[in-house]
């Protein structure tokens, strides 16, 4: 099941809550510094002990002070001019958040538009992607999946391309 909401990502009650992270895995700006002011101190230390994520990939956490049990944070592509293989990095971040799922026996998640703010990846190209990716997972994965977007504009973006796939 697909869920396409405008709301704020960390008050969701899903298993996991996607945190738009970068490889780093330290607190930024937008979603993943909301994510980590409301996870706590304990949230920075475990991904300090991770450390590296490279782009394309993502990497489980605890949740801590969030209502969800996991925080799985994914590494999107920053956007150049689409000739960098964004879209093919976009697409395995995807794939590597629903691994995570599988094997972690999560069974609803929620996630943000990745890679659409600061690293400025084109949201309809986006929202394109994370939709493939997702209708893929369905077919082989119970998980309930909701994209929690920031605004109606970009809630509306996503519920158009829904319905064209």
């Amino acid at each position: 099941m697909i869920k396409i909401i405008t709301g704020d990502i960390t008050l969701q009650t899903t298993d996991a809550i996607v945190n738009a992270a970068n490889e780093h895995l330290v607190a930024g700006g937008g979603v993943c510094g909301a994510i980590h002011r409301v996870a706590g101190p304990k949230l920075a230390k475990e991904c300090l002990e991770i450390g590296y994520c490279p782009a394309g990939e993502a990497r489980l956490t605890r949740a801590y002070n969030l209502r969800c049990r996991h925080v799985i944070h994914a590494v999107g592509p920053k956007y150049f001019d689409g000739t960098r293989g964004e879209a093919e990095i976009l697409y395995r971040c995807y794939q590597s958040i629903f691994t995570l799922t599988a094997k972690n026996k999560i069974f609803s998640i929620s996630i943000p538009a990745i890679s659409t703010g600061i690293y400025n990846y084109p949201l309809v190209e986006a929202t394109k992607i994370a939709l493939v990716a997702t209708l893929a997972t369905q077919e082989k994965q119970d998980l309930m999946v909701q994209f929690i977007c920031f605004d109606q504009g970009t809630a509306n973006i996503y519920k158009e391309i829904y319905l064209e796939l």
